[in-house]
C-alpha cells in the first residue's frame, strides 16, 4: 500500500482527527526517515525502505519556514488550531530539538498565540534531561505507548536495538501527569503469527501502564490511512469505545478516534 513522506520542513495544515488544523513541522529529512522506531503500520514507511544520509534540518531553517507558513496562512486570513511537531520519523532525535521548540513556542506567542503546540513521540528518549525539560514546555505532550507487553512492542512498533520498555514507562511517568498517551489499537497476521493489542492479557498490562504513568488524558485510534505492511486490520468503533470506557473508569479523560 502507498505511502508518503512530508517533503519540507513545515507541511500542511492538515486536518487532523485529533488536533483539528494542525501545520506540522518536520525535524527530520525530506527524502526520508530517521526513527527509533520501524512500525508495521507507520504511514512513512518502514525504514529500510526510507534510508537517508541527509543531515537532520536545523533549527534556524526549521524556524524561517515556519515563520513564513504562518505569515503566508495570516495573509489568507487562515490560523491553525495546533502547530505540531512531526514529520518523517521521531522528532526528539534531531539534536537541536530543544531550540526548535523554543522557537516554535516564541513563533505562536507572536504570530497566532491561540494556537496549541504539540509533538507526537514515541517515548525513546522521554528519559533524556534536555528533551524532558522541552517535552514539558509543550501544551500537548503526546507520547506513544502500543501496548505494555515487550513482545509485543517488539512486534507492533520494532524498535531499534537497545529499546527498553520499563524505561519508556518510567520516562512517561517523570512527566507528572503533563502527557498524553496515545496507542493505536489494531491486529494482524504476520509471519510471526496472529496478535492484537486490544485483547487480554495485552490490554490489561496496558491498563496498568496507564495507572504509573497517570496521564493527563489518553488518545485511542485505529488504522485510517494506507500502511506498509500486509495483512493488519482495524478495529471497529464498538470495540474502540470499550477500551476508551475502561480508561475512563479509572478516571481519565479518553478521546476516540475511528
Amino acid at each position: 500500500m502507498s505511502t508518503f513522506l512530508n517533503p519540507a520542513y513545515v507541511f500542511g495544515p492538515v486536518r487532523s482527527r485529533r488536533l483539528g488544523v494542525s501545520l506540522g513541522v518536520n525535524l527530520n529529512p525530506a527524502d526520508g526517515k530517521r526513527c527509533s522506531f520501524d512500525c508495521i503500520y507507520c504511514e512513512n514507511g518502514r525504514n529500510a525502505e526510507r534510508r537517508t544520509a541527509s543531515p537532520f534540518p536545523r533549527a534556524s531553517d526549521i524556524r524561517l519556514a515556519l515563520e513564513q507558513k504562518l505569515a503566508q496562512m495570516a495573509e489568507e486570513g487562515e490560523e491553525p488550531d495546533s502547530i505540531t511537531l512531526a514529520g518523517n520519523g521521531e522528532p526528539t532525535l534531531n539534536p537541536e530539538f530543544p531550540q526548535v521548540v523554543d522557537d516554535v513556542l516564541e513563533l505562536r506567542e507572536r504570530m497566532c498565540p491561540q494556537a496549541r503546540v504539540a509533538v507526537l513521540s514515541n517515548g525513546t528518549r522521554a528519559h533524556v534531561r534536555e528533551v524532558r525539560d522541552a517535552l514539558l514546555r509543550l501544551d500537548d505532550n503526546i507520547q506513544k505507548l502500543d501496548a505494555a507487553d515487550p513482545h509485543l512492542v517488539e512486534l507492533i512498533d520494532q524498535p531499534a536495538a537497545g529499546y527498553d520498555l520499563e524505561r519508556t514507562i518510567e520516562g512517561l511517568s517523570s512527566f507528572g501527569g503533563k502527557v498524553i498517551v496515545q496507542t493505536l489499537f489494531l491486529r494482524g497476521e504476520l509471519p510471526e503469527g496472529r496478535f492484537d493489542n486490544s485483547r487480554e492479557p495485552y490490554l490489561g498490562l496496558w491498563v496498568d501502564a496507564l495507572r504509573r504513568i497517570s496521564p493527563r488524558s489518553v488518545m485511542v485510534y485505529t488504522l485510517a490511512r494506507d500502511v506498509p505492511t500486509q495483512g493488519l486490520q482495524k478495529l471497529a468503533p464498538v470495540e474502540l469505545d470499550a477500551i476508551c470506557a475502561r480508561v475512563r473508569g479509572l478516571g481519565m479523560e479518553c478521546s476516540v478516534s475511528y
